[in-house]
């Protein structure tokens, strides 16, 4: 019989097969390794009771614990490939977790690596937001409110602009006051948590998912020039 707890940890995947940047989650990323930022800022935590490390990358775990006490959850390849999902991620971990016996977490805060800017009272408050809304929700994800509406995106189809949605070429219908459309929203990678049930269910997210609205740099990295920009954002302090 599965065991579970009242507490909330954080996973912090980070796989070394990065095709954009080389071996990124190991990168300096002002002065430590980028992998790093997230351990810290987790153990800064009161609420978060521990860490779980999830990679492919024996040597990526020898350089993570050196900056905290972690679980390690060596990553098969086919969990580490550019097709793997989030899902298999956490349930392949979950089934470690299991194997080991280990008394399981309410909660699961997913801090990834590529995201090193992070406020630990964003963190906080989104890990009091869930466990007050446990009944209503199924997870939370943070969000980033969009400087252009999602409505107004185009895309190419026969060497026409059209619209995202559907096949329609009418761009007066797209060329209107930003007010006239409805906010959109995109993921920053900031902090996602998850319920461990959920997980052995068979889904992540689910349909009854908290928006975490955050006003903060969406820092997530993905080619030189990210980090180049973001380092100078971290060392501001911005």
């Amino acid at each position: 019989m599965i065991k579970y707890s009242n507490e909330v940890w954080a996973v912090i995947p980070a796989r070394s097969g990065s095709k954009s940047i080389k071996n990124k989650n190991i990168k300096r990323f002002a002065g430590k390794p980028l992998l790093a930022h997230s351990i810290l800022i987790a153990k800064k935590i009161k609420k978060i009771r521990k860490i779980v490390f999830s990679s492919d990358s024996a040597n990526y775990y020898r350089i993570a614990r050196k900056f905290g006490k972690l679980i390690f959850h060596k990553r098969s390849k086919m969990h580490s490939s550019d097709n793997a999902t989030d899902f298999e991620l956490f349930n392949s971990m979950i089934l470690f977790l299991i194997k080991k016996k280990e008394i399981l977490p309410e909660f699961l805060v997913h801090l990834r690596p590529t995201t090193p800017i992070r406020k630990k009272a964003d963190i906080e408050k989104a890990i009091s937001i869930i466990k007050r809304n446990k009944k209503n929700y199924d997870s939370l994800r943070s969000v980033n409110s969009m400087s252009q509406t999602s409505y107004k995106t185009l895309r190419i189809v026969n060497k026409k602009l059209c619209g995202i949605k559907k096949i329609d070429f009418d761009m007066d219908k797209f060329n209107l006051p930003r007010k006239k459309y409805p906010n959109t929203y995109e993921a920053n990678g900031i902090v996602d948590i998850y319920k461990t049930k959920n997980i052995i269910k068979g889904f992540l997210m689910g349909n009854r998912v908290f928006p975490f609205i955050i006003d903060s740099i969406n820092s997530d990295i993905n080619t030189e020039r990210d980090f180049k920009i973001f380092e100078f954002l971290k060392k501001k302090k911005i």
